[in-house]
């Protein structure tokens, strides 16, 4: 296979030249991120904000919980701008006058804290508008990635003017009983599989949920008047002694990254069912009637994975239990997936959603956080009444990424290969980049490095990237070394993995002409590199490094690549072409000592992993007892 795939007369065109990496200026880039990126006045980066962090009066601080927040605001006429910046911890969606706006923040530490700025503009009106958000915070059962201090929503106006939109105690807050974490859906995926890394499933109960929360016609008495917890504070705040800089732990930067895509796509299509009538079409244009005292089932089968909101509309049924079910394959009475593409005889394992109805019209239920799956099914269990699916719809979100390089060849095999590839790295890059967004919603470096590369070259974007590296710069530890993945709530550190932060940041210095950003990184390079010299023996080889020593396959097999002193081949050979790489970007935009040094340790490493070299076999042995 892989002799005809070479032997194939290929043709690659790429609006980049493959012998040298390109440099795009700093003005493009810059020109990019001001499309997606607004103004914040001075005033708010340099001093404390008026607005107040705001909680619910009794709910919970770190506990799951789901909060909306509401205030409105009356306006004679309809400004030409009105900016507003939003964050919140966990996660928020914000609505004005019934619309979206967005959601965030975009994921980071406690002292990164990103917030989002908006223009309300197109969104409000003469007269009286309701600013409206969910927040939630999902306690111990949050992903992985998610990051927190404790439930909190703030908004701060941009100038005077809008500073009417300000988060203080004139907002109201209701707690909402009728959405939580679906710990059942959490607890079942990780009994059944080694690892998952993602956020639950969830769990509406239509009967206690506020369906109004973001009208003004909601008047449950749920609403009280919100606490104030303590003011922002941007991280660039010049006043004040250092415990008045953030009495709450969070320190605000503006989000440099644009708003996810938001784009319908197909739920999938029903490849069988049970229980239920369903017109032709469902569910795109068509319903489902599922009787009273009824199970029913329905099977969807996208052909392809996806990360999208799934929106459900349902009407009637009060008391019936629906269940959606999301799985990127089904499985055989074994385990085992097999081929995809084939559903008989298979059943579906995964991640879930439930809702139970409350009777009313054409109620629309979506999760607060995106799915990812090929497969999904839905299983309803009414009571009394009948229930009728209205719609049921998906909308795509991640990274807005577009292709701007082209492949073409006379083998449909590389075609094949280069749609998949780029259809991987769509769904691996959101707010972060991504492992798995099935199963593991963590941003790896090893993973993002690959990535970052096909942003520059595929899609000539880097801001993705550029939050990439600037996320793992924050995520070391003081003797030097970078967290494998960031951000997280639960740390980890792979030694080679902070070798690849180095080669990060000397990838972007090699695609983008942007000498000053790196400039800012080489503080981090040094402190990484300076750890693995000072773990680098008289002869050459690695010694004995502490945390976990990555080096392979991450299972059994990695305990070969290292003897009992710690002297691992391909560690150290690693460590070499990385020095190379630091030495390049020392020499160019550094400090051509410290490069002079690079270069002498990596000769000496070098000429170390060159006695490994096994004639016999034609091979490098992993260590120096030439046993693997």
């Amino acid at each position: 296979m892989i002799n005809d795939l070479m032997r194939s007369s290929a043709l690659l065109i790429f609006c980049f030249c493959l012998g040298q990496p390109p440099l795009i200026d700093a003005s493009s880039r810059d020109t990019l991120a001001a499309t997606a990126n607004l103004p914040v006045s001075e005033a708010l980066l340099l001093h404390q904000w008026p607005a107040f962090w705001i909680t619910t009066p009794t709910g919970p601080e770190r506990d799951a919980s789901v909060v909306h927040f509401r205030k409105t605001i009356k306006l004679t006429s309809v400004p030409a701008r009105f900016l507003v910046h939003v964050t919140a911890d966990n996660r928020y969606l914000f609505h004005v006058n019934g619309r979206r706006v967005g959601a965030g923040p975009a994921r980071g530490d406690i002292l990164h804290w990103p917030y989002e700025t908006y223009d309300l503009t197109p969104y409000l009106e003469p007269g009286t508008n309701l600013l409206a958000a969910t927040v939630w915070n999902f306690g111990t059962l949050s992903p992985m990635a998610q990051m927190s201090r404790r439930t909190g929503f703030l908004v701060q106006g941009d100038n005077q003017f809008e500073s009417v939109a300000n988060t203080d105690k004139s907002w109201q807050a209701a707690l909402e009983p009728g959405h939580v974490p679906n710990a059942e859906s959490l607890s079942a995926i990780r009994a059944r599989y080694f690892y998952y890394a993602a956020g639950p499933g969830e769990r509406r109960d239509g009967r206690l949920f506020d369906w109004d929360w973001d009208n003004v016609t909601s008047s449950t008495e749920r609403w009280k008047p919100a606490r104030e917890i303590g003011h922002g504070h941007p991280r660039s705040i010049r006043e004040g002694p250092p415990w008045m800089m953030s009495p709450e732990g969070w320190l605000l930067v503006p989000s440099t990254l644009p708003p996810m895509e938001h784009r319908p796509v197909p739920a999938g299509q029903m490849v069988r069912q049970s229980g239920c009538q369903v017109e032709a079409g469902f569910p795109e244009n068509g319903m489902a009637c599922v009787p009273p005292h009824t199970n029913a089932t329905l099977l969807l089968d996208r052909k392809e994975l996806t990360n999208a909101y799934l929106e459900l509309v349902v009407s009637g049924g009060r008391d019936a239990h629906i269940r959606l079910t999301y799985a990127e394959a089904l499985y055989d009475q074994n385990g085992n997936k097999g081929n995809r593409n084939e559903t008989g005889g298979k059943e579906i394992l995964g991640v879930f959603d439930e809702l139970v109805a409350d009777g009313g019209k054409r109620r629309l239920f979506g999760p607060l956080w995106f799915r990812s799956w090929r497969f999904l099914e839905i299983s309803i269990a009414t009571e009394e009444e009948p229930l009728t699916i209205d719609r049921l719809s998906a909308v795509f979100t991640g990274f807005p990424l577009e292709m701007k390089a082209r492949f073409a060849s006379d083998d449909p095999t590389l075609e094949k290969i280069w749609e998949v590839g780029w259809r991987t790295v769509r769904l691996a890059a959101h707010e972060t980049y991504m492992d798995a967004p099935y199963w593991e919603q963590l941003q790896y470096i090893g993973d993002t490095r690959l990535d970052a590369l096909i942003s520059y070259t595929v899609a000539n974007e880097d801001r993705l990237a550029r939050r990439a590296i600037e996320l793992f710069d924050q995520s070391r530890l003081s003797e030097g070394l970078t967290q494998s993945r960031y951000p997280t709530s639960e740390l980890q550190y792979i030694p080679p993995y902070s070798l690849f932060f180095v080669s990060m940041v000397h990838d972007y210095w090699m695609y983008r002409d942007d000498p000053g950003f790196v400039r800012e990184r080489l503080a981090g390079t040094r402190d990484v590199l300076n750890w693995f010299l000072a773990h680098q023996r008289a002869d050459g080889l690695l010694g004995f490094l502490p945390f976990w020593v990555h080096g392979d396959t991450g299972t059994s097999l990695d305990t070969s690549i290292q003897d009992a002193e710690g002297r691992s081949g391909i560690i150290t050979t690693q460590f070499l072409g990385t020095l190379r790489e630091a030495a390049e970007m020392e020499e160019a935009i550094g400090d051509p000592v410290r490069a002079a040094l690079y270069r002498e340790k990596a000769n000496t490493a070098a000429r170390a992993v060159a006695r490994l070299w096994d004639p016999d076999h034609g091979l490098l042995t992993d260590t120096p007892e030439k046993k693997s």
